[in-house]
């Protein structure tokens, strides 16, 4: 006999995107079954070499507290105010991400985050979540889903809609893709990265300053350290998979231990098992999806990575699913059960967002590794910083727009970011230190040439 209730709603992973999606839709009535991969990761010891330790920003924040989850969630978090810049002489240099106290981003485990966000959608009585389930195939016409678990049976479940949060591998997407019915570009960067460890001292405290993401940019390369709460750090080490250097010349702990020594001594230093991990963890790969369309038949959805995976040099992937969801949420609140009308309207309120963030990210991967060691991208900085004080209402730096103010759009942040951007850069020309500029004026600029930014 089917079950009684409201129409089943089935979302395809239970990862961070799809916990989150699935509470969010039982709050507003919805009876929702999570269909996951992997095994409960409650019941699992964390995996290790590919999680990128996440970074929480106000956006995820703000879906979090819309989901009422923040209670559960801010005891995992460990704020970060800046990034702690390491050069190869051993010196070291903050930056601020933002000028006001709360202007902070958070480092955050996927484990933990993922069991918390699991926990709360399993004890709302409409969601159910089974575990072990592989997807084999979907049907966007019918809303029908086949999956197979671990010994090789198959089971077929039927619902009003399909909504695929199953990743930046997403077998929704290559169904859709198989069947005609979306475009979907892969762009993979010819850099990888690897997961690595700072362990705690033997006090169980943390070797470098806890309260910043340190990074080591070395150009056309970086590493960088998120902290956690056991006193360690969480290091990824991004490198081109081939090259001088590369991590296909890095296959021994000889060479391994060079390396490093030569572009990374302070942290060689702190590593301990360095070599012992490198040669054990796998190289990831970094690549941006897009997809057009995200839905199909009025039954499917592509949701965060599936529909618009990013590089993690913005550390807005997780914030920018969360959203998603949040806006799914929304727009369900306001087209109660008519799919075929809800979904394009979703993705035409969501998809300028997703590109804009998908290249910001880009960008930012140069800034970090490279830009950030130009004096001149401080002397932008400070100045940035000096007519936000100023102007708080017209001038808010790019970063802390997509950063710290989720009242403003992705794509927002990316329009009024390149017009701010071109006056810094009219506006610091010629000069080498911030007591060069005559801020007076500068602020007469900027009040003259940016009056429109915030009305369009």
């Amino acid at each position: 006999m089917p079950e009684s209730g409201p129409p089943l709603t089935l979302v395809l992973g239970g990862g961070l995107a799809g916990a989150l999606l699935a509470l969010l839709l039982a709050q507003r009535g919805l009876r929702v079954q999570v269909l996951e991969r992997r095994a409960d990761p409650r019941q699992q010891v964390q995996e290790r070499g590919r999680s990128i330790n996440l970074a929480l920003a106000a956006r995820g924040i703000d879906a979090l507290e819309f989901a009422g989850l923040m209670p559960a969630v801010r005891p995992l978090m460990m704020p970060m105010r800046g990034r702690q810049l390491h050069e190869t002489d051993g010196s070291q240099r903050f930056l601020s991400y933002g000028q006001r106290p709360e202007e902070e981003i958070y480092a955050i485990s996927r484990h933990a985050l993922n069991c918390a966000l699991l926990d709360a959608a399993t004890a709302h009585p409409d969601v159910t979540v089974r575990f072990g389930q592989r997807c084999v195939e979907v049907d966007p016409i019918t809303g029908t889903l086949v999956t197979e678990d671990e010994h090789g049976r198959r089971r077929r479940e039927q619902a009003d809609v399909v909504l695929a949060c199953d990743g930046a591998g997403s077998v929704a997407r290559r169904t859709m893709v198989e069947q005609g019915l979306c475009d979907a570009h892969e762009d993979w960067l010819p850099h990888g990265y690897l997961e690595l460890t700072i362990p705690a001292d033997a006090d169980g405290r943390h070797r470098l300053a806890p309260e910043a993401l340190h990074i080591w940019p070395r150009g056309g390369h970086m590493l960088i350290a998120l902290p956690n709460p056991d006193g360690s750090f969480t290091c990824t080490l991004f490198l081109p998979h081939d090259g001088q250097p590369g991590f296909a010349q890095l296959r021994d702990p000889g060479t391994v231990e060079t390396f490093f020594r030569d572009q990374f001594p302070d942290a060689l230093a702190l590593m301990p098992a360095l070599a012992e991990e490198f040669l054990a963890n796998p190289v990831g790969r970094l690549g941006t999806v897009r997809t057009r369309p995200w839905h199909a038949g009025g039954r499917l959805l592509l949701l965060g990575d599936a529909a618009h995976a990013i590089v993690p040099f913005h550390g807005q992937g997780m914030n920018c699913a969360f959203e998603d969801c949040r806006d799914l949420a929304r727009c369900v609140e306001t087209h109660a059960g008519d799919w075929p009308t809800l979904l394009p309207v979703f993705e035409a309120q969501r998809r300028p967002s997703a590109e804009a963030i998908a290249d910001m990210a880009l960008e930012n991967y140069v800034e970090m590794r490279d830009t950030v060691r130009d004096p001149g991208f401080a002397l932008k900085k400070a100045l940035a910083f000096e007519l936000e004080r100023a102007l708080p209402e017209l001038f808010i730096p790019r970063y802390s727009m997509v950063m710290f103010h989720p009242e403003i759009s992705y794509a927002e942040a990316q329009r009024r970011g390149a017009r701010q951007d071109r006056l810094l850069d009219e506006l610091t020309a010629g000069h080498q230190a911030l007591e060069e500029i005559d801020l007076a004026q500068a602020v007469r600029r900027v009040r003259r040439q940016l009056a429109d930014t915030v009305d369009r």
